[in-house]
């Protein structure tokens, strides 16, 4: 059942996470050796795919092919439960592709991006949790208390430290994104490094000691020169690029010129909410908007629609 009228690409996990279960590792172990446990490879951040001819779906392998293919407990997460099935997923790194080895007929590895909108929702959103720890794992190798090195615990979710028994959690990295309005204007920002003519909403990191409401008028503040009146919360998305959480948000905004801070941005626009409606459908000249993963896209929908829904 989704708890929120926005479904957002990578959100909507089904699994049951069962973290009450994590630190019994002979229960993970147990699951590991049940035939009917699935495992989801990752090789490279990218999730093994099975191009059936029914549409993209993801690919799994056994528990025991999963856990021989790790080595060990280190590359392998225990992502929950299908009702009474178990989900782990195992990180597979380096230059050779496994579908060309041990993985061979097994499906292929796909991009997250490009695969995110052609899974299911909830196929997408599992694969998004398992990249997203993934990730974690791969720049926390080492303690950030001591320094030394540290071991996976609690069935991937937590790393602990022999040295100085310091604990680790996967960390997530909240960023506001916002699309700023003002009645029938909208404002859209770019950056130098993306494509030739695309628009966006504007973002920025959530700083310690913010609200979010705050945090979200300090970015327009900085990016674009203009003053928040009233934040409006829209949705969030998990974002495992490499894992963070988009806060998005509609901002009533003062009157007032927009000035990109030719930092983050290079260029601003101002969109009607007819000429939104317009570049959603790309029939803008030598303008695009993020595709519907992206939440920004989510954002500039339902405020070009807003009025037409009233």
């Amino acid at each position: 059942m989704s708890l929120s009228a926005i479904a957002n690409v990578f959100a909507g996990n089904p699994l049951n996470r069962a973290s009450d279960r994590r630190g019994d590792a002979a229960y993970l172990a147990r699951l590991l050796e049940d035939p009917q446990t699935l495992a989801l490879p990752l090789w490279n951040g990218q999730p093994l795919i099975d191009a059936a001819e029914s549409g993209m779906r993801l690919a799994y392998v056994s528990g025991d092919l999963a856990h021989e293919i790790a080595g060990g407990d280190e590359r392998l997460l225990f992502l929950g439960l299908w009702r009474e099935t178990a989900v782990f997923a195992v990180d597979m790194e380096g230059g050779a592709d496994p579908t060309a080895g041990p993985l061979n007929g097994f499906g292929v590895f796909k991009d997250m991006r490009a695969m995110g909108a052609a899974l299911s929702g909830p196929e997408a959103a599992i694969a998004a949790t398992a990249k997203g720890v993934f990730e974690w794992r791969r720049r926390h190798r080492f303690c950030a208390a001591c320094g030394q090195p540290s071991q996976v615990a609690e069935g991937g979710w937590k790393r602990v430290c022999a040295a100085c028994n310091a604990e680790h959690f996967p960390r997530t990295d909240p960023v506001v994104i916002m699309l700023p309005v003002i009645g029938e204007r909208c404002l859209m920002g770019r950056q130098a490094i993306w494509p030739k003519g695309m628009w966006s909403a504007l973002a920025g990191f959530l700083e310690p000691g913010e609200t979010i409401e705050e945090a979200c008028a300090r970015e327009l503040n900085e990016e674009a020169g203009l003053v928040a009146r009233r934040v409006h919360y829209h949705s969030t998305q998990p974002w495992p690029f490499p894992n963070s959480l988009m806060i998005g948000l509609i901002a009533e905004i003062e009157a007032g010129e927009a000035h990109p801070d030719q930092t983050e941005l290079e260029a601003v626009r101002w969109f009607t909410r007819s000429e939104a409606r317009a570049l959603l459908k790309g029939e803008i000249a030598g303008a695009f908007c993020p595709p519907p993963l992206a939440i920004a896209h989510q954002l500039l929908k339902t405020w070009a629609h807003e009025d037409s829904a009233t």
